[in-house]
């Protein structure tokens, strides 16, 4: 069965394409929910060369050749980089391993990742609440723990899938269904309705709940909070103009209205500031984020400024006045079709940056505020 080949949709591509790329020299430099938010390949610290696997990655997804699609692109993409001393190098059987490994975990997470949103899908939810773990039975040599838990059956808020949603190791091909209330009751009847015993006991080599490989243990997609608390470092190797394409690329997607509607929780990348402004700001990051929070705040109480608005953040950066600076933070005015007011600040620790505000204003009230100013340095 090969699970992803032809059959790739808009929510998994979503999902893979949203990723940063980020240079990594092993495979476990970032861990667990870190990779909802980055495209890595073990060894490649080049960011072209990054750039490359995800694009051909992404074709053999989305154009349905598959695994065999990648793997003819793999050797020019290797060969135009210089890319030595990565495993599996030297031999065919290296390679044929080496390739099915970085493409199969992709278009895996990436599925279930996209699996993931539409189970929360909330007319789903109200429907059917319960998710219902059905193992791949054509697997030549199937996992123990994963055979035993095929029919287990939870309510989907259930602890037990923030640890246990499949691919729960390399290769595996579990999957998750949502069902109803009659599905559910059967699994009671079959005693399937209740995790087993020790479901949560970890194991001591890898760190995750037995059954599970290390770094596996995790919900691909649920976790949609930036990178930065994860990899902040890493990101700020990346070029600068790279995480700009990043955050560009998120505020185009459907994603991003779901963000600011209040749909998705945390904190969303949504800009990136120039040398000059960072350093004004007194920021370690170039990165300015938006929080779903601050953004439903302000949505209710200005109704005029909605998605598309918000997504003109990087014009606003890249083309507004600065007019005040202090505090840690910066006041803008932008005119487009619009007058647009924001303020950003950075925290304390001068990790993060965040957007405050942002509204619609009037010249007139915007003149107001820039004489006070100078007022002020008179």
């Amino acid at each position: 069965m090969n699970l992803g080949f032809g059959t790739a949709f808009q929510e998994q591509l979503e999902f893979f394409r949203q990723k940063l790329n980020l240079p990594t020299e092993r495979w476990d430099d970032i861990q667990r929910n870190a990779h909802d938010r980055a495209f890595v390949v073990a060894g490649a610290m080049k960011a072209d060369l990054i750039a490359d696997f995800k694009a051909a990655i992404d074709q053999a997804i989305a154009g349905g050749g598959g695994l065999e699609q990648f793997r003819k692109a793999f050797p020019d993409i290797v060969k135009r980089h210089g890319w030595t001393g990565w495993t599996g190098e030297g031999s065919a059987a290296g390679e044929a391993w080496r390739t099915k490994v970085i493409y199969q975990t992709n278009m895996l997470t990436s599925y279930a990742a996209g699996r993931y949103r539409q189970l929360t899908d909330p007319d789903l939810l109200a429907a059917q609440p319960y998710w219902q773990y059905r193992h791949a039975d054509w697997v030549a040599n199937p996992r123990l723990q994963h055979v035993a838990w095929n029919g287990l059956t939870l309510p989907h808020d259930h602890s037990f899938w923030k640890t246990h949603f499949p691919p729960n190791g390399w290769g595996c091909h579990c999957r998750i269904v949502a069902v109803g209330r009659r599905e559910y009751e059967r699994a009671q009847a079959a005693g399937k309705a209740t995790p087993p015993e020790g479901w949560d006991a970890l194991d001591p080599k890898t760190g995750a709940p037995i059954g599970i490989a290390k770094g596996f243990d995790y919900a691909p997609g649920e976790s949609i909070t930036p990178l930065l608390h994860a990899a902040s470092t890493k990101m700020e190797e990346a070029p600068r103009l790279l995480a700009r394409a990043h955050c560009d690329y998120l505020r185009s997607t459907p994603l991003f209205d779901r963000f600011v509607n209040g749909k998705v929780a945390g904190d969303f990348p949504a800009a990136v500031l120039d040398h000059a402004t960072q350093a004004a700001l007194g920021s370690e990051s170039c990165v300015v984020l938006l929080s779903q929070e601050t953004a439903a705040v302000h949505i209710d109480k200005h109704p005029e400024v909605g998605a598309s608005d918000y997504r003109k953040l990087q014009a606003l950066l890249d083309q507004g006045e600065i007019y005040r600076n202090g505090d840690e933070r910066l006041i803008y005015l932008w005119q487009e079709n619009k007058l647009y007011r924001a303020a950003i600040k950075r925290t304390r620790d001068s990790s993060k940056n965040y957007f405050l505000t942002l509204f619609l204003t009037s010249e007139e009230k915007a003149g107001r505020e820039i004489r006070a100013k100078l007022e002020r340095i008179r």
